[in-house]
């Protein structure tokens, strides 16, 4: 049952179903069990929500971004995907609050920077972290540095990050970096911008640890930084 169920929520994810009214991409899977359906069945059948998460969530991501990253999949497909990821997560949050099993990887606190209002690449970025096992805490649009450094410090966040999509604005992504050094706890916070002006070499002018050239990616830098010390 167990294993029917996670293989169920990973070809789900990959089908881009959030729930049963949901046609999916390759074809019509109307009125079938969708994401959020089969999370709440595995819930129902006792299954613990890591499992869930790892082997249905996640692993349905995985195969998303080996699909994106060989040419099958493109943007629309990976942001349905996602967006089915998050279903499930909305079932499971209730029996994830006080557990911690959400915080497994670290907690990291995400927003697009002052000036900027997009925010498709850091939602993108957001559901796909807490599909990882990351704790997220989002800040939304325009967010000054100020107010960024004071959630890192009330949330006690490993990692911090930034998303800009105007040449005009990632420059404020530097101010972060120096709000961090002006606080002195620069040491105890991992920095990753992403958007589309930025760059590896943007993000080692500025002081930043990492840069996502796409969701997929960012990812994979935050898992290693925070496994690597970032982690509060």
């Amino acid at each position: 049952m167990k294993e029917k169920l996670m293989e169920s929520i990973v070809e789900n994810v990959l089908q881009g179903r959030r729930n049963e009214e949901d046609e999916g991409i390759e074809e019509d899977y109307t009125g079938k069990p969708g994401v959020a359906e089969l999370t709440q069945q595995a819930l129902d059948n006792g299954i613990d929500t890591n499992t869930i998460l790892l082997d249905g969530l996640s692993k349905g991501m995985e195969l998303v971004g080996q699909k994106y990253e060989t040419g099958e999949y493109f943007i629309p497909d990976m942001l349905t995907a996602a967006e089915a990821v998050e279903a499930g997560m909305e079932v499971m949050e209730p029996h994830l609050a006080g557990k911690g099993e959400s915080e497994g990887k670290g907690k990291v606190v995400m927003a697009t920077v002052e000036k900027d209002l997009h925010d498709i690449g850091k939602n993108l970025v957001c559901i796909m972290l807490k599909g990882a096992g990351f704790s997220v805490v989002d800040l939304g649009i325009d967010v000054p540095s100020a107010r960024i450094v004071e959630a890192v410090e009330e949330e006690k966040a490993g990692l911090i990050g930034l998303s800009a999509l105007l040449n005009t604005t990632m420059v404020n992504m530097e101010d972060v970096v120096k709000e961090l050094e002006k606080k002195g706890i620069r040491d105890k916070v991992k920095v990753i911008i992403g958007g589309a002006p930025t760059s590896e070499d943007f993000a080692k002018e500025i002081g930043a640890d990492g840069y996502g050239k796409d969701a997929f990616a960012a990812i994979r830098v935050a898992e290693q930084l925070l496994k690597t010390g970032g982690d509060s």
